[in-house]
């Protein structure tokens, strides 16, 4: 059965990994689309790590050596 965690707990997993993140820019990009994938549970939205990582996994580009490198 997977962990949930809150919010808060979402940005500072984001955070402690070095990809800072508040939980009010994850709330913003819930009202916009484009951050993890989450569930309401009650009047909360709730995160899994693995979708936390699938999501920063979506965000990340390949390994650069030069600006210059293309996306």
């Amino acid at each position: 059965m997977p962990e949930y965690i809150d919010r808060r707990e979402a940005a500072k997993y984001l955070t402690d990994r070095g990809l800072k993140y508040t939980h009010s820019s994850l709330q913003k990009l819930a009202s916009l689309g484009g951050g993890p994938e989450y569930q309401i549970f009650g009047s909360r939205a709730v995160y899994t790590i693995p979708k936390i990582e699938a999501w920063i996994a979506t965000k990340l580009t390949g390994p650069r050596r030069s600006t210059s490198e293309a996306a």
